[in-house]
């Protein structure tokens, strides 16, 4: 199997071969940044059937050509900075740094440092990646439409809109208003256009949640079933948390959401603070999915935040509880969800053989 190390840059991009077992440098390229480079980056490649590519910080300036390469059924695995500038400082060139370097010393760390992380190509996880990150902007957009409608309101109407504005009951609003002069008639039309492009924006978050439903429906997803959490809240999960078995225990999962509380080591008996580390939408997901239990009477979260208030727990603090319970029962569900998935596809091949 031949080693390809990529360093890769905005404009160029180097690869350069190198021989696992003796560490030895084959060949060398240097491509432009353009789809026709790729190609006869590819081509230049072929001559060894075994390759692996090696891209320096894969998930940054190498994000598109290593997409670009596991699209094509291409082995990739990701090697961070931090490990080539590893390998270049104890390597023999004394730190010395070029293209060719990095791009060999990529290579090297993947085949002997084991630094190297696998790729996978883009899938379900990545388009609700991109659905959660579409929404959040639509929901942005819509605030800043209703803030701007509630402000002519203010200058149309005694007393402007009540809270809560949609855009039905803004339509209606304004058709009571009479303007007297030029400056409300033109407060009026430009109400009637932001009421306009509030129906727009609802139109295509409601367009949004549906294929957010569709994607987590065909992921074979069961956080749905879950209390508190609908397919906004799991499509925000699942493509924020990416691969589950990524993180080794429930505990690591939720350090990285943010779930995890802190120990105050100043406090003269044990007591713990809020994290402020980790995934700031990961936790802004499990914070709503506790406040959904906590006010669904009977549900498993209602009666765990119940006790622990009996506990003596201020209700922040049983709300934290609740949040670090259910980052470990979220991870749990994707795990088994992930592997359920990893069955299925391995059984498909030999189901399809024996038919």
């Amino acid at each position: 199997m031949m080693l390809i190390g990529v360093d890769p840059h905005k404009c160029t991009s180097t690869a350069t071969a190198v021989e696992p077992e003796s560490n030895r440098e084959v060949a060398s390229i240097r491509i432009e940044a353009t789809l026709k480079e790729y190609r006869r980056l590819l081509t230049w490649a072929h001559r060894w059937p075994e390759r692996r590519w090696a891209i320096e910080n894969a998930e940054g300036l190498g994000r598109h050509l290593a997409s670009w390469l596991l699209a094509r059924g291409e082995q990739v695995v990701d090697v961070p900075s931090t490990a080539t500038a590893r390998v270049r400082q104890l390597s023999r060139g004394g730190g010395r740094k070029n293209d060719r370097i990095d791009a060999a010393a990529a290579a090297c760390v993947a085949a002997l440092q084991g630094d190297a992380r696998p790729l996978e190509a883009e899938g379900t996880t990545d388009a609700l990646a991109l659905l959660d990150e579409q929404r959040s902007n639509l929901s942005q957009a819509r605030v800043r439409v209703v803030n701007q409608l509630h402000a002519l309101f203010r200058a149309l109407l005694a007393g402007g809109a009540p809270t809560g504005l949609s855009a039905a009951a803004a339509a209606a609003l304004l058709r009571t208003v009479r303007p007297v002069g030029e400056a409300e008639r033109v407060r009026k039309q430009i109400a009637g256009d932001l009421v306009a492009e509030i129906r727009a924006l609802d139109g295509r978050l409601k367009s949004n949640e549906k294929a957010m439903a569709a994607l987590v429906k065909d992921a074979g997803s069961t956080l749905t079933q879950t209390v508190g959490i609908g397919a906004v809240t799991a499509a925000r999960l699942i493509g924020r948390t990416g691969r589950p078995s990524r993180f080794p225990t429930s505990a690591a999962y939720a350090s990285y959401s943010g779930a995890a509380p802190v120990e105050v080591a100043s406090a003269d008996k044990a007591r713990h603070r809020l994290s402020r580390s980790g995934d700031r939408q990961l936790n802004a997901a499990l914070h709503t999915i506790a406040v959904t239990q906590i006010r669904t009477t009977g549900s498993r979260g209602n009666l765990y935040h119940q006790m622990k208030i009996a506990e003596g727990k201020t209700p922040r603090e049983a709300r934290r509880c609740l949040k670090r319970r259910l980052a470990d029962h979220v991870w749990r569900t994707m795990i088994a969800d992930e592997k359920r998935q990893r069955a299925k596809t391995s059984s498909a091949p030999t189901a399809a053989g024996a038919a």
